[in-house]
């Protein structure tokens, strides 16, 4: 049975960054926080240090150029006094452009920052299902990826089983602006008009060329904690190509009824592009999840017309994964909309990345805090790395709702034209102004108490 709560306190299920991110920021704000966390009691297939905050994969947190969209997200997390980019920075080892650390140190240093915090209770014990809400109490769900069975089971029981899922079939993103307008098409298969999908179209050569480089692509290993049992309906297309030669152009570049309204002409093969925001900035290769390395996706895709310069937003993938459907679970706030007392945040919110994840705890956590207090929640504004990740969960597609990393695609549009050479430069100083207005804001109205944050 799930430990029972005490009034008032925020419960924070899950060691990891989110979680310990999530302690610290309801912490700050004077809110007693119970931390659960299984380990060393027993190890999920991917973890073996007992400390908290364990970094499973690399040991890089991305790049560290605020011009880039992960590394706005990680000044907007430290000018919001994250302690995962406090521990990140004081670990930090050489690594050119990028943020990595010594992964022992890091968690290490969180561990103790945690542990010593007078306000922060850590109970390592495993926590199989969700107790009933009760008064003054909030709880925050942070138990990643590999969630367990028992606790999954608990969740969907919330979410329905529909809406949680426990594997990523990924495909590629590419930025609107990169395509090759005079190449790609506008159309619906079957019917007359534009329609809501753009197309690739091959013909023969270009199909046998693509599918050549594709059969030779070199993909990614899988994780030893991974043991991905694919769908037919959602194979890797390089599985797919494997089948045979024809595979691919009988399935998702099956060209028929995709006539390209300037010639006249069906192609011989069709890469469907559909829209993958409101805004009409990004667009998904329909049915292209793949294992392909990263390089490998940008010169083997870059082979289909329409798509000879295309810029990624997401590259592709398939790996185990437990995620929720945020667009329909969330609210912008984290909390569950069937129950407003429990807050999802890390990658089970449906975000990618170590710095994601914490960015998704950060978040959680302030508004826990707030929660338990009686105050009104909170959203970062959408000018921000941390508001184009909200804005990601809250206005996806669900019916095809994917985990993401930030990305500039996932801002909102330009007002008017931007040379791309300052894009970046230009963004980041829209969205620090915007962070540093929201925070001052928060503070003149003392809204945090002597935890502002």
């Amino acid at each position: 049975m799930a430990t029972p709560l005490v009034a008032p306190t925020v419960t924070v299920i899950g060691g990891g960054l989110a979680g310990c991110e999530a302690a610290w920021q309801s912490a700050r704000r004077d809110v007693p926080v119970r931390l659960f966390d299984m380990k060393p009691h027993r190890f999920s297939p991917a973890h073996e240090s007992p400390h908290l905050a364990e970094l499973v994969c690399s040991n890089s947190l991305r790049s560290n150029d605020p011009h880039n969209a992960v590394g706005l997200l990680k000044e907007e997390l430290r000018r919001l006094d994250s302690l995962i980019m406090r521990a990140a920075d004081a670990t930090a080892v050489p690594a050119g452009k990028a943020l990595a650390v010594d992964r022992n140190r890091f968690a290490a240093t969180i561990t103790a920052a945690i542990e010593d915090h007078p306000l922060i209770s850590v109970e390592r014990k495993e926590i199989t299902e969700l107790a009933e809400p009760q008064p003054g109490n909030v709880v925050v769900l942070a138990t990643g990826p590999l969630t367990s069975e028992p606790l999954a089971a608990s969740l969907a029981l919330l979410t329905g089983s529909k809406r949680l899922f426990f594997y990523d079939a990924i495909a590629p993103i590419v930025h609107h602006e990169s395509l090759n307008l005079d190449v790609v098409y506008q159309k619906s298969r079957y019917e007359d008009g534009p329609g809501d999908y753009l197309n690739c179209p091959l013909d023969r050569d270009d199909y046998q060329r693509f599918i050549t480089e594709l059969g030779d692509a070199t993909c990614m290993p899988l994780h030893d904690f991974e043991d991905i049992h694919y769908f037919e309906g959602c194979l890797p297309i390089e599985v797919i190509r494997s089948r045979g030669d024809d595979t691919l152009r009988f399935g998702p570049m099956k060209p028929v009824g995709l006539e390209d309204p300037r010639t006249g002409h069906t192609p011989y093969a069709v890469v469907q592009l559909r829209k993958e925001n409101r805004q009409g900035t990004l667009y998904n290769l329909v049915g292209f999840q793949t294992k392909l390395t990263y390089p490998e996706q940008q010169r083997v895709f870059r082979l289909i017309p329409g798509l000879e310069r295309a810029e990624f937003a997401r590259y592709g993938s398939i790996h185990r994964n437990t995620f929720i459907c945020a667009p329909e679970v969330l609210l912008p706030t984290l909390q569950v909309r069937q129950r407003p007392d429990l807050l999802i945040s890390g990658q089970l919110s449906g975000v990618e990345g170590y710095v994601e994840s914490t960015a998704m705890g950060l978040v959680a956590g302030i508004n826990a805090a707030r929660l338990v207090r009686g105050r009104p929640l909170l959203q970062p504004p959408p000018a921000t790395a941390l508001g184009a990740l909200i804005s990601h969960l809250r206005d996806s597609d669900p019916r095809y709702f994917q985990p993401s990393n930030v990305n500039f695609g996932l801002f909102p549009p330009w007002p008017k034209k931007v040379p791309r050479r300052l894009r970046g430069a230009v963004r980041a100083e829209q969205a620090l102004q915007a962070l540093d207005a929201w925070k001052a804001a928060l503070e003149d109205a003392h809204s945090e108490g002597s935890g502002s944050c």
